[in-house]
């Protein structure tokens, strides 16, 4: 006779659709969905931030207004700095859905290609 109780799945059946599902598949799409959002966002505010970096070059053409390439260089850093935070917290947050986190993590970089 089994050990275990009759409708209890033993805790070694790794390939049963219940486990896959709650440890490896769902998470894994919470992290695709998570990085495919992330990359479209990266690309939406590189593009607002390339529009006004245009509209200021313009502008100082014209002579409304001046700007120093440090102070551009400045921000420009500032916001690399800010990304690659959000981005850490996004994966450490992400590493945290099951007991290793692998799977969503990994859909979150598989995310993050495919956006």
């Amino acid at each position: 006779m089994n050990d275990y109780p009759m409708n209890a799945a033993p805790s070694t059946d790794f390939l049963s659709s219940t486990f896959l599902m709650g440890n490896v598949g769902a998470p894994f799409v919470i992290g695709l969905a998570v990085g495919y959002f992330a990359k479209k966002m990266l690309r939406l505010a590189l593009f607002l931030g390339g529009a006004a970096i245009v509209l200021l070059f313009i502008s100082e053409y014209y002579g409304v207004t001046q700007m120093a390439d440090a102070k551009l260089q400045g921000a420009a850093e500032a916001a690399t700095t800010m990304a690659k935070h959000s981005g850490g917290f996004l994966v450490d947050r992400l590493s945290h859905i099951t007991s290793k986190g692998i799977s969503a993590v990994g859909g979150f970089f598989v995310g993050l290609k495919f956006g």
